[in-house]
């Protein structure tokens, strides 16, 4: 049998715990941004793959089905070093963010569809009978609606899109918490120890989101 010749130091690893919490809240924060701009392109995408304008529809269309049926790191890729091909160059955080926006709203384009042909089209009638504006009763009446049916997906794009903030280390991104895990481990050599305090601290992330969910749910869908 091989022998196991490995002598852990988790010293190392412990003592870069602060410039890795540093790099989770980068994370959670490039998280957010994609997450709330990929909401508003979704419904907007949702919106115009039910409209009866063809450009619009097909613009949708493609959207979605280039988001959904190609990798996010080729979509990260694209941004980043297809671009630079065209001297249009982009930084890493910001091909990083846009790929993963780009790659929520396709997806939750189709959730929100979803959800949008769950509403009674009566509600919406009724709303414009009352004197509501299209966008007006689409808000009030609408989106509220919308939110509780896709909260569960929302949220677990959300986790998603923790998970794809990793790929930025493959576009020189290096302040997240897995650029800094990356940065140490060659420094160090220390890999098994540095990624396994990683995979802990996005674990926990995951299941912190999970936790906020339920209270969310709790205060918001008592009824």
């Amino acid at each position: 049998m091989p022998e196991f010749d490995y002598t852990f130091h988790w010293r190392a690893a412990f003592k870069a715990l602060p410039d890795m919490l540093a790099g989770a809240w980068v994370t959670v924060e490039a998280a957010t941004v994609s997450m709330v701009f990929g909401v508003l392109i979704a419904l907007a995408l949702a919106a115009m793959r039910d409209t009866r304008n063809p450009v619009l529809r097909g613009a949708a269309h493609a959207w979605v089905s280039i988001a959904r049926n190609t990798p996010a790191l080729f979509q990260i890729y694209m941004l980043y070093f297809g671009l630079g091909s065209f001297d249009l160059h982009v930084g890493s955080r910001a091909a990083l963010l846009a790929g993963i926006t780009f790659n929520n709203a396709g997806y939750l384009a189709e959730n929100f569809r979803g959800g949008l042909r769950a509403i009674p089209a009566t509600q919406v009638r009724a709303a414009r009978s009352l004197g509501m504006g299209a966008f007006q009763a689409y808000r009030l009446i609408v989106v509220p609606q919308l939110l509780r049916i896709v909260f569960y997906p929302l949220i677990n794009q959300m986790v998603w899109a923790v998970l794809m903030t990793s790929l930025g280390v493959s576009v020189g991104l290096n302040d997240d918490l897995t650029g800094v895990t990356q940065d140490y481990n060659a420094r160090t050599f220390r890999t098994f120890e540095f990624f396994a305090l990683a995979a802990v601290l996005y674990y926990a992330i995951a299941k912190g989101i999970g936790w906020v969910a339920r209270l969310l749910a709790w205060r918001l869908f008592r009824d």
